[in-house]
């Protein structure tokens, strides 16, 4: 297991309340390709802080390379009601490429 990774797991044990260190530790486990840890946890990341943007892009682009469209288009969907919510056209733009993607 790699620094990086070790350190993420250990700031998300202690400190299970920073939504930042639960997005860095699933790209890092993107990034390793380790495909299914990533998506636990931008499950985790999802239902503990729901309001947290930029997980459903990067969980829809991992199910993406999975080849798992379906599943890619769910997120997406629901990262696009977000961004409208929030009024986040850059990641509403973001997101609709990536729907656009994930349904071809």
């Amino acid at each position: 297991m790699n620094k990086r990774l070790q350190m993420l797991l250990q700031i998300t044990q202690t400190d299970a309340g920073d939504a930042f260190a639960w997005y860095g530790l699933a790209m890092e486990y993107r990034r390793v390709g380790q495909t299914e840890d990533a998506l636990r946890t931008f499950e985790t990341l999802r239902s503990t802080f729901p309001d947290y943007l930029a997980g459903y892009l990067m969980a829809g682009q991992v199910l993406i390379e999975a080849e798992r469209s379906s599943d890619a288009v769910v997120w997406i969907e629901q990262g696009i009601a977000l961004a409208e919510k929030q009024g986040n056209q850059q990641a509403l733009g973001e997101l609709q490429d990536a729907l656009s993607q994930a349904q071809n």
